[in-house]
């Protein structure tokens, strides 16, 4: 048997690690004549930690460079969180498949167990999403929301160091590295509405490699890429970034999918939010009809004020 041997592309953060030796292990099941290497690549976002995202500019912080390696075939596919990814692609690049998807919800993580509702007057929470801290500032306007940087283990000793009465952070990367006791309660849609992409891991190949493409294929999960495909198509038709407040989030039910989306002015005092439900085909043309549909509604000039100032 002639053994095959394959690179993963990945960030050097205890979750992306674990994502790459997850996907690593699903390939080594599927395939016995293969070997897997990870080879560890530093992105700007994980160079710069004393920033706000928001505030860094640019998309694509957490790829830019994972992506010239594919394209200088230094790895053969990338592992990514979808909420990472830029809406478009280097010319020769895709996503190759997207796998099954982890909870998509935010989570509370506070002192003493306290609930998002019960939290007092004036409590300071942790994040650094400007999408978490519109929709929690129209939740609850007396809440300071503090900046919040660094990988999970960094964030969760800041809510003893630093002050704070809790913090946000997605719910898949505390249940995928084991930390899920560390969660006070998942924070319900209706409060917060998910980033795109939030909870789904994708593997970015090279468009012309034919082979990877076909040993990808298996892995992907048909119900998780409509969905990102109609959050990724509402995102896109918004043309937003890191620096507007989005959330895009869809599920499935048999053939059905339900999609809703959000757009924040950046003090939670305007929200404009639509849902919608199609066939799953449909998805793309759903994502993009809702975008047209929150910009007449109010959202294009949420998102015109916001490029228009210096965060």
């Amino acid at each position: 048997m002639v053994i095959r041997k394959v690179k993963i592309g990945s960030r050097g953060s205890p979750l992306a690690l674990w994502q790459a030796n997850w996907v690593k292990d699903l390939l080594l099941k599927q395939h016995s004549d293969l070997t897997v290497d990870i080879k560890i690549i530093k992105t700007s976002g994980d160079k710069i930690q004393d920033v706000p995202l928001a505030k860094i500019g640019g998309k694509g912080l957490f790829v830019k460079e994972i992506e010239e390696g594919l394209l200088n075939r230094d790895v053969d596919f990338a592992v990514h969180s979808m909420k990472d990814m830029p809406i478009t692609f280097p010319i020769n690049l895709c996503i190759a498949c997207v796998v099954k998807r982890e909870n998509p919800f935010d989570a509370l993580i506070s002192r003493n167990d306290i609930k998002l509702a019960d939290l007092p007057k004036g409590a300071k929470i942790g994040t650094g999403s400007l999408r978490r801290i519109s929709q929690l500032l129209n939740y609850r306007p007396d809440f300071k929301l503090i900046p919040l940087r660094g990988n999970l283990e960094t964030r969760l000793k800041k809510l003893d160091t630093e002050g704070l009465d809790a913090i946000i952070l997605a719910a898949a990367g505390l249940i995928r590295l084991g930390w899920d006791n560390r969660i006070t309660e998942i924070i319900p849609s209706d409060i917060l509405l998910p980033a795109m992409g939030q909870g789904a891991v994708g593997i970015e190949a090279r468009k012309n490699d034919v082979e990877n493409q076909i040993l990808l294929a298996d892995m992907d999960d048909e119900d998780t890429h409509y969905a990102l495909d109609a959050e990724r198509a509402l995102v896109s038709q918004l043309e937003g970034g890191c620096n507007v407040p989005i959330g895009a989030f869809a599920t499935l039910d048999a053939d059905q999918i339900t999609l809703t989306g959000l757009v924040a002015s950046l003090d939670g005092k305007i929200v404009y939010k639509k849902e919608s439900t199609d066939i799953k085909t449909n998805a793309v043309a759903m994502g993009r009809k809702m975008g047209d549909e929150l910009i007449e509604m109010g959202a294009g000039r949420i998102m015109q004020e916001i490029h228009s100032i210096k965060l």
